[in-house]
């Protein structure tokens, strides 16, 4: 039963940076979703699976798997590096790629 501490990626549809500040602890599987022979949905005995815990910070999820026994892993944050643009760079004479209409 190892579980997983991450911070989700902002929302690539939407600029802000909403549900992207807090910390999430998931279980991963243990064992592989099945196919139901009579409807075909996919099922799965495993119910960890659909716990999902959010934290204000790193330190808090540690501290919670850490009290409960629960064996886990930490994926780094990924921040991301806002790309500097300029308006007046579409319209330079020395640019390498034409810029048209």
């Amino acid at each position: 039963m190892t579980a997983r501490i991450y911070r989700p990626a902002p929302n690539a549809m939407q600029s802000g940076k909403g549900k992207s500040k807090q910390w999430v602890l998931v279980y991963e599987l243990v064992e592989p979703p099945s196919i139901d022979p009579l409807m075909g949905y996919t099922t799965s005995t495993d119910t960890r699976q659909q716990v999902r815990l959010t934290f204000d910070s790193q330190k808090d999820a540690e501290t919670y798997a850490q009290k409960n026994g629960i064996a886990y892993s930490v994926q780094p944050a990924h921040d991301t590096v806002p790309k500097r643009s300029s308006y007046p760079n579409n319209f330079r004479a020395d640019r390498k790629i034409p810029w048209t209409h």
